[in-house]
């Protein structure tokens, strides 16, 4: 999509909160979308993602507490947790509870992640990597002024 070029002056008055809701719409539902071709939410990325990286450390239990910062209200992580183990993708140790990705799951979080970087490279189009890092250290800058949490995800 083409964009109009405006004078800085005019970009510098414009609304903050404005342009930040607009690009996590955008760049949310962008995602969001990549992930609904696998029959998948965010929480369940999250929780592919987790589970991946650190296997066998997770319970659902640490797990939910790790991902509900992230979460939309009223997500049931139990319900993402029981979807992928119905799916075949995530296994529970009896003993300790630990979360495990089996191979499927590891085939479906190779998957999304794919689709995600699809859609990253797209929301990136045309963005200097310099940019892009401006960007998102500006926008740490002003979260920290507001007392917010600056440390990355």
């Amino acid at each position: 999509m083409t964009m109009i070029d405006y004078p800085d002056d005019v970009i510098a008055a414009q609304p903050m909160g404005y342009w930040t809701d607009q690009a996590a719409r955008a760049i949310i539902g962008a995602l969001r979308g990549q992930l609904a071709v696998e029959q998948l939410t965010q929480p369940h990325w999250w929780t592919l993602n987790h589970v991946s990286g650190f296997p066998g450390t997770w319970t659902r239990t640490t797990l939910t507490e790790r991902l509900t910062e992230f979460a939309d209200e009223g997500t049931d992580f139990g319900a993402v947790f029981d979807d992928l183990a119905g799916r075949g993708w995530l296994r529970v140790d009896e003993g300790a509870g630990a979360l495990t990705l089996t191979d499927d799951g590891e085939a479906g979080r190779r998957r999304a992640h794919e689709r995600n970087a699809q859609a990253h490279r797209q929301m990136r189009d045309g963005v200097p990597t310099a940019d892009y890092v401006a960007t998102v250290n500006v926008l740490r800058r002003m979260v920290a002024n507001l007392d917010g949490r600056t440390d990355l995800p």
